[in-house]
């Protein structure tokens, strides 16, 4: 092989392997998952709402220059789709907390108390149902149904499932959860 041709050959091979993982101009690698749906969705504009959830699922909330990024890969209006994402109560624009705290107050678990718990995790932590604790070590939600109903109330601590729980109980786990215990 001549040096022309290695040379070629080289510099084809480097072209290669860089267009094979292009790097977001931010440097942030998440959001190759997000082109990655996109891909496998073939950049579809009914996709919106899928894309909007892999989107908050990878980075944890939906920023405004996220909702531009997914706006213009599926060439979309920006105001259809921050106006989408406001309009479903599932999507987050405010990142999470270091640990969160979900308490369901469906119908079972209001029943048996869910108010009581949500009302305790406000008043020690103080944040409020929907929200992020000043210090961002706490993001508080309710959920209509976690579908547990015979484990009511029913809390979901940094994605653990916790069942017949009560103020003083979940009080228990969200301090051991904020010292790093168990």
């Amino acid at each position: 092989m001549s040096d022309t041709t290695a040379s070629r050959h080289q510099s084809d091979t480097s072209t290669t392997a860089t267009s094979d993982h292009r790097a977001h101009p931010s440097g942030d690698d998440r959001f190759e998952l997000v082109d990655k749906h996109l891909r496998r969705v073939h950049y579809a504009q009914d996709q919106l709402i899928e894309t909007l959830h892999v989107a908050q699922d990878v980075f944890g909330f939906l920023s405004e220059d996220l909702l531009l990024y997914v706006a213009r890969a599926l060439r979309l209006p920006p105001s259809m789709v921050y106006g989408v994402a406001t309009f479903y109560h599932l999507f987050t624009f405010d990142p999470p907390g270091e640990h969160s705290c979900t308490v369901c107050t469906g119908t079972a678990c209001y029943v048996k108390g869910a108010d009581g718990i949500v009302a305790g995790v406000t008043e020690a932590y103080d944040v409020p149902s929907g929200r992020t604790s000043d210090d961002g070590r706490l993001t508080l939600k309710t959920a209509r149904c976690l579908g547990s109903c015979g484990l009511a109330p029913v809390v979901v601590l940094d994605g653990t499932v916790l069942g017949h729980q009560d103020t003083a109980s979940t009080l228990d786990r969200v301090a051991a959860a904020l010292e790093g215990v168990g």
